[in-house]
């Protein structure tokens, strides 16, 4: 059990309670930029897009992903999962997903100040990018090939 010890399952278990907040808004936040950027600019429905959109960084994403990375450390660290391929080989889409966040954010931003940088089309193609991590990632914990 290492150092956890009993605690060990309610760590895990709020670890993926995490995982899946964290999920829902990095599949949400971009849908939303794509309704956002439908909308014309200066209107009171832009305004409340981009209310909407700093609310589910503030309320969702940001603490998700804190908690996920720290509940998920702290469980690494109990079994000694670093030395582990699997769990290396897991890091690596764990690691881009947390980029991925903080490119929405800097994209809110943006999106905040009346800029589109990508087309509707392009941030559809990108709404996909946590459910092909999430694949890896599943496979990655629950099989632990290597």
């Amino acid at each position: 059990m290492g150092w956890l010890g009993s605690a060990y399952p309610w760590v895990k278990a709020f670890h993926i309670i995490f995982v899946i907040f964290w999920m829902a808004g990095l599949f949400m936040l971009p849908r939303y930029f794509i309704y956002h950027q439908e909308t014309a600019r200066e209107s009171e429905e832009w305004d409340r897009w981009v209310i909407r959109e700093r609310r589910i960084i503030r309320i969702i994403l940001n603490p998700a992903i804190v908690m996920a990375w720290l509940l998920g450390l702290a469980l690494a660290w109990n079994v000694g999962a670093g030395s582990q391929l699997w769990f290396r080989w897991k890091l690596v889409p764990v690691l881009l997903l947390a980029c991925y966040h903080w490119w929405l954010i800097h994209y809110a931003a943006a999106l905040a100040r009346g800029e589109e940088p990508l087309k509707g089309k392009t941030m559809r193609f990108l709404n996909e990018v946590p459910g092909l991590a999430a694949i890896c990632i599943v496979i990655l914990a629950v099989v632990r090939p290597g």
